[in-house]
């Protein structure tokens, strides 16, 4: 991950905890951040076409999977920790946004641009990156969009 970011011209650096970062409650606690501020990535499988599709959510909020599926054009089905895995190299717990084994569509939370610096999984559930959120739009090419269930 961090050739990924060195080569992206993004002054990041990866940081490796002893504790899990698997969840954003737990990254949230080794960091000392809010949860808010840890940009989760969830996946999802395209019901029709089996794209991989994720989202880089503000980790306090639940994603709405109808406004994913409308913003794609696709009904959603929860992609499972095989899936994950083929699709984008990392386990769940450890998915950072960019860096897949395979093209996959991504959306990023709006919610995330509220703050200075964000907090994402760099490859492993013990390792992370901080960001802007305007790094995380270059970094991944990726639209901001409401995703959030309210």
């Amino acid at each position: 991950m961090q050739s990924i970011l060195t080569n992206s011209g993004i002054k990041s650096q990866v940081v490796e905890f002893e504790q899990s970062t698997h969840t954003s409650a737990e990254a949230a606690a080794a960091i000392g951040c809010s949860v808010a501020e840890i940009a989760k990535s969830i996946l999802f499988r395209g019901r029709q076409s089996g794209t991989p599709i994720m989202v880089v959510a503000c980790g306090s909020n639940r994603v709405s999977e109808k406004k994913v599926a409308t913003l794609i054009g696709e009904k959603l089905e929860r992609a499972d920790a095989d899936f994950v895995r083929d699709a984008t190299g990392y386990v769940i717990g450890g998915v950072a946004p960019v860096g897949h084994a395979r093209p996959v569509h991504l959306l990023l939370d709006e919610d995330l641009q509220q703050f200075r610096r964000i907090w994402a999984a760099a490859g492993t559930p013990f390792s992370v990156f901080p960001l802007t959120p305007g790094e995380l739009s270059t970094l991944t090419g990726a639209s901001w969009a409401n995703v959030r269930q309210e």
